[in-house]
């Protein structure tokens, strides 16, 4: 399959690394994540994990936050991120990076005061021991804040409303593991001991295709589906160009979700 407009659309799937760094960079990154930084109610001398950290785009901000006197640590399980994260980070001798997954992490019992997670759950074989071991790591009265989509809200404006459903269709069920984790986030952090004060929906709303192309990968993920039976060839480069030289418009919402220990 060949791209409706190949200046539209990226062919390439960016590295993970890139990926992330631009999300944060983008307007709908900054807008998510300034409110989860402001949902942790970080202080001088805390202690602070950042789980799935990546290559350390949100380690600055958090080392700053909990400055002067506190601890930040991030933990990934990808060495290749990890080496981006040190080097994001080499100036901030607060900054703690340790490798090791979220389904068993690098930490003792009860020593960390908050802990935020940012689209990862979404790719984790199981959420709800991930959700465990930051109620084990966190202190009594400690903080988590997560942020997490739920694809079953994207919704991608076309003149033929079953091409948009197939397509999200396809991302849930073939492309994410808990494509609906942004909603069950409180269910399953109440099902690990947390309290649950506070569910926040933000949806981002993209009105210009290059933009929305950088976070979802249209060509790309266009392709999987016709190759997985979701679209056919035609409907793909009907969906395609329309996306590309029709009006457009798109929406999916993400839920930060504060829990207490």
């Amino acid at each position: 399959m060949t791209s409706a407009d190949s200046s539209v659309f990226e062919t390439t799937r960016p590295a993970s690394a890139d990926y992330l760094t631009r999300l944060a960079a983008s307007d709908a990154g900054r807008d998510y994540k300034g409110r989860m930084l402001d949902a942790l109610d970080l202080r001088a001398g805390v202690a602070v994990l950042d789980a799935g950290c990546g290559p350390g785009t949100d380690l600055p901000a958090l080392a700053e936050a909990v400055a002067p006197g506190g601890t930040v640590i991030g933990v990934d399980r990808d060495q290749e991120m990890l080496d981006g994260a040190a080097a994001r980070t080499a100036a901030r001798p607060c900054v703690e990076l340790r490798r090791g997954d979220l389904h068993a992490l690098p930490l003792d019992d009860a020593v960390v005061d908050r802990a935020r997670t940012d689209r990862v759950l979404q790719h984790v074989d199981d959420p709800a021991r991930a959700l465990a071991e930051f109620h084990r790591v966190l202190r009594p009265g400690g903080r988590l804040v997560m942020g997490e989509p739920d694809w079953d809200t994207l919704a991608v404006d076309h003149p033929d409303p079953a091409l948009s459903r197939a397509y999200t269709r396809h991302i849930t069920e073939r492309v994410v593991r808990n494509a609906a984790i942004g909603r069950q986030l409180a269910r399953l952090a109440t099902g690990a001991g947390f309290r649950v004060p506070e569910v926040m929906p933000v949806t981002q709303v993209f009105r210009d295709v290059r933009s929305a192309d950088r976070v979802f990968g249209f060509e790309r993920t266009t392709r999987r589906a016709v190759g997985a039976g979701y679209l056919t060839e035609a409907q793909a480069a009907e969906w395609l160009d329309h996306l590309a030289h029709g009006p457009f418009l798109a929406s999916a919402t993400l839920y930060v979700v504060v829990a207490e220990a």
